[in-house]
């Protein structure tokens, strides 16, 4: 049940979907993705086509090697979705793009003060082990 869409012309840059999630996949660095040290920069969002919009270009402008979002129909049953930017741990380079690119589209909430909301970036093992809420340790 899922859906794939080619978002570049030599078919690197994919976009699949499933009931849950969007997926944008560079399909040359994605395998570079090494599950014991991935994991991910998140944001939430209520508009989808927002969150869509930000996916695309990160995807198409090599910002990462993968990313999501939730579906439109998550959203709608949540009242409000998700968006992952994956890299590894320890590649330095590529936080440095990611964080630049959240912060160039406004994707880091800011206090009432003006000062950045201190976000955490988690690893998938952390995910995969259901470290969530006030006890998560970014």
């Amino acid at each position: 049940m899922e859906e794939k869409t080619m978002l570049s012309e030599d078919g690197r840059i994919v976009r699949v979907d499933n009931p849950w999630c969007s997926f944008y996949i560079d399909t040359e660095l994605a395998p570079a993705l090494d599950e014991s040290r991935c994991g991910k920069w998140m944001f939430y969002f209520n508009d989808i086509e927002f969150a869509e919009e930000v996916c695309r270009k990160a995807a198409l402008g090599m910002v990462v090697a993968e990313c999501k979002h939730s579906s439109f129909e998550s959203v709608i049953e949540n009242g409000r979705g998700v968006a992952c930017f994956y890299l590894n741990l320890d590649d330095v380079e590529a936080h440095r793009r990611v964080v630049a690119f959240m912060l160039e589209h406004g994707l880091v909430r800011k206090t009432k003060s003006g000062k950045l909301y201190n976000i955490g970036f988690k690893l998938d093992d952390q995910a995969r082990a259901g470290e969530y809420g006030a006890g998560f340790k970014a």
